[in-house]
């Protein structure tokens, strides 16, 4: 089972929560990527159509490195340093302060137990705190009604749509794209 395929894996924190923290990406940590990636639920999620081998990990693994438009990371148990997904900023772009945001819950043992809200909540904050982002985009399936439902609840506010904009299993299904403000951030999240 996911629960049982990853290792703990001791680094140092990057940006804490409660239950979580983020650090960054590191090639021990390819081998339950590579897991999740192949995992059918999972891909129908996040748009994977291709297989991922050892050799797509790793070449994964350096496009993320070499890129200064991302900044990757694993989000980790507190409690055991286990990983338990993957996320990030994408398609930075500083002059017009603008990214884009992706985070993946691949072990589903935890999903619906709150690390997604605490890992957005430190990835928010350090993108509109740290770097002065001033806007986060995401785009999410649209038959995808619990990640509708958690990134709005998180203050994303629908800006359109894609019509038929992604295909999986033989159907097409629109995609949604949603974005959140360095203002809207700060009034629905910060207390100080």
């Amino acid at each position: 089972m996911f629960g049982d395929t990853t290792k703990p894996h001791p680094s140092t924190p990057f940006l804490t929560g409660a239950r979580v923290y983020l650090r960054p990406l590191e090639k021990d940590d390819l081998p339950v990527l590579r897991t999740w990636n192949n995992d059918a639920e999972i891909r129908a999620l996040t748009g994977e159509v291709t297989p991922l081998s050892t050799v797509g990990a790793e070449q994964y693994f350096e496009r993320l490195a070499s890129d200064p438009a991302r900044i990757w990371f694993a989000v980790v148990l507190r409690e055991n340093d286990r990983i338990i997904g993957e996320a990030g900023l994408l398609r930075i772009f500083s002059p017009w302060r603008t990214a884009d945001l992706s985070i993946i819950i691949g072990d589903k043992f935890c999903w619906g137990k709150g690390y997604g809200r605490e890992t957005i909540l430190l990835l928010m904050d350090y993108a509109f705190g740290a770097l002065a982002l001033h806007r986060l985009a995401i785009g999410v399936v649209g038959f995808n009604e619990r990640a509708l439902k958690f990134y709005e609840k998180m203050g994303f506010k629908r800006e359109g749509i894609q019509r038929d904009g992604y295909f999986h299993d033989h159907q097409f299904s629109d995609f949604v794209m949603l974005s959140i403000l360095e203002e809207e951030f700060r009034a629905q999240h910060r207390t100080h």
